[in-house]
């Protein structure tokens, strides 16, 4: 008896905590779309994986960045209407990190209308999926995959984003 309830814990305690890790990328990653949405870039640099943010030039130089590039699509007559956050996919081990990719979907008002976009946020953790990072898979992060993450696994695929459509 004390063996059949060994193997049922040993089978069922990796299903418990990959359903925790999920929920706290999710969570985590919820927070940074919320950020996104009110303009609260301190919080977005926060939560981006910091190599990132150092290649970027800083946090202040990304701040920089952040705030003109939202001013110049407010100048164009786009803005953030709504993010919506995924369920994360695969864990995936990276060296001492693990990886995950979050479907992202965003709604944007425009001049001409409303318009979707659909791409994934990679997540990175460091301490075994206690607190993640985030990194947008735009064109030109996904060409620097490898020089971001030298221990990434090559298992996660990383989709093309997608087009923007009109709603």
């Amino acid at each position: 008896m004390k063996l059949i309830f060994r193997i049922a814990l040993l089978l069922i305690l990796p299903v418990s905590l990959f359903a925790q890790d999920a929920a706290t990328v999710k969570r985590q990653a919820d927070v940074v779309a919320k950020a996104l949405l009110n303009s609260d870039f301190k919080t977005v640099i926060a939560n981006t994986y910091p190599k990132a943010v150092t290649l970027g030039g800083g946090k202040e130089q990304m701040l920089k960045i952040m705030s003109a590039g939202i001013n110049q699509m407010k100048s164009q007559g786009f803005s953030f209407e709504k993010i919506t956050i995924g369920s994360p996919g695969k864990f995936y081990k990276a060296g001492t990190e693990i990886h995950c990719l979050i479907p992202e979907h965003l709604i944007m008002k425009t001049s001409r209308g409303r318009m979707v976009a659909t791409s994934n946020l990679l997540a990175i953790s460091n301490d075994g999926g206690k607190n993640w990072s985030f990194l947008d898979m735009n064109q030109r992060t996904i060409n620097s995959v490898k020089q971001l993450f030298p221990n990434f696994n090559n298992n996660l695929i990383i989709p093309q984003p997608s087009q923007p459509v009109m709603l």
